[in-house]
């Protein structure tokens, strides 16, 4: 192993997702096993400008496994945008002789990482922590299967009352610019139609498909928006239906950030272990300016500046077997 690096920082950046706090006690721990100094900055770059940086131990991580959130906190930066921003937290890592930085957050701060190392020659690994699944290069990101458990528990719940009153209900779940929270959690409750910004939404053919159901009697309907589908989200779906169906009971439920919180799942505290582990590995053995993904339950270095390029993609197989299972 090429040690490079003798002390190292870590942050959480971007939106919160459950299982940042795993990834943290594991960097901490890996990187004091190797006997590296560890330095926690708090509310992610924004922090890291203001010299918010505290050193870490052991104790500094225990008991935090289960936690959702992070306990470093996250924040987004505008003042990061600009080069003096980022000069300011370069000598704020100087200072301290850090000379490797991790970094757990989704694409934008990745894309925050790729500038700050190639202007400042600061080693960077990414962790994919992200509800949202929306980085490409990884079978997981931290976070993901505890919003999409709670996505389905909550319309699991929601289907009780639907089948109560014969109601249709068209529930939003997250995903900004990816659906995979909205593809997994409707296909695991028998969403009827699963909307999501991969697919343009055909609004009239759900409705003729809600009225020959009508016809039907079948009139309990699920439908799951992703907030980010291109119709312009659960309420905008739901005021057309209402329109159009006059005689349907229509009513629209926003789950919103009840998905980020919470304990993590079993599988993102094992990932997120996995990957704050190798996330220290990476440093030390000079594979710098990758983020640490799992492909094939194999670990996965890509380069962040074409992590930040490439978006994943839905596989039309999953489209094509929701279309089947609605009938």
């Amino acid at each position: 192993m090429k040690q490079k690096v003798s002390r190292i920082a870590l942050m959480t950046s971007g939106g919160d997702a459950p299982g940042m706090n795993a990834a943290i006690r594991a960097v901490v721990r890996t990187g004091l096993y190797y006997g590296l100094e560890v330095y926690g900055i708090m509310r992610g770059y924004q922090g890291l400008i203001e010299d918010d940086i505290i050193k870490m131990n052991s104790r500094s991580v225990a008991n935090i496994i289960q936690r959702g959130g992070t306990i470093l906190k996250t924040a987004r930066s505008k003042d990061f945008l600009q080069l003096e921003g980022r000069q300011t937290a370069y000598e704020n890592l100087k200072k301290r002789g850090i000379d490797g930085l991790v970094i757990i957050g989704g694409d934008g701060s990745f894309r925050g990482a790729v500038t700050f190392s190639k202007e400042f020659n600061i080693p960077c690994v990414g962790i994919a922590g992200t509800i949202d699944k929306d980085i490409a290069g990884s079978d997981y990101t931290i976070g993901f299967d505890t919003a999409a458990n709670t996505a389905v528990e909550a319309i699991d719940k929601i289907r009780d009352t639907m089948e109560a009153h014969d109601r249709v209900f068209v529930i939003e779940v997250m995903g900004r610019d990816a659906g995979y929270i909205a593809l997994h959690s409707g296909m695991a409750t028998g969403a009827e139609s699963i909307l999501i910004p991969e697919q343009k939404t055909d609004i009239n053919d759900i409705i003729t498909s809600l009225k020959e159901k009508e016809r039907r009697k079948k009139l309990v309907n699920l439908i799951v928006v992703a907030e980010g589908d291109d119709f312009g989200g659960g309420n905008e779906v739901g005021r057309v239906l209402k329109e159009n169906l006059p005689k349907a009971e229509i009513r629209v439920c926003i789950l919103g950030h009840i998905q980020r919180g919470g304990a993590p799942s079993c599988m993102d505290r094992t990932i997120a272990s996995r990957m704050g582990y190798h996330a220290v590995e990476s440093l030390l053995e000079g594979r710098h300016n990758v983020f640490v993904g799992i492909t094939n339950n194999e670990m996965n270095y890509i380069p962040l500046e074409q992590a930040v390029k490439m978006k994943g993609t839905i596989n039309e197989e999953w489209l094509n077997i929701v279309k089947i299972l609605a009938k």
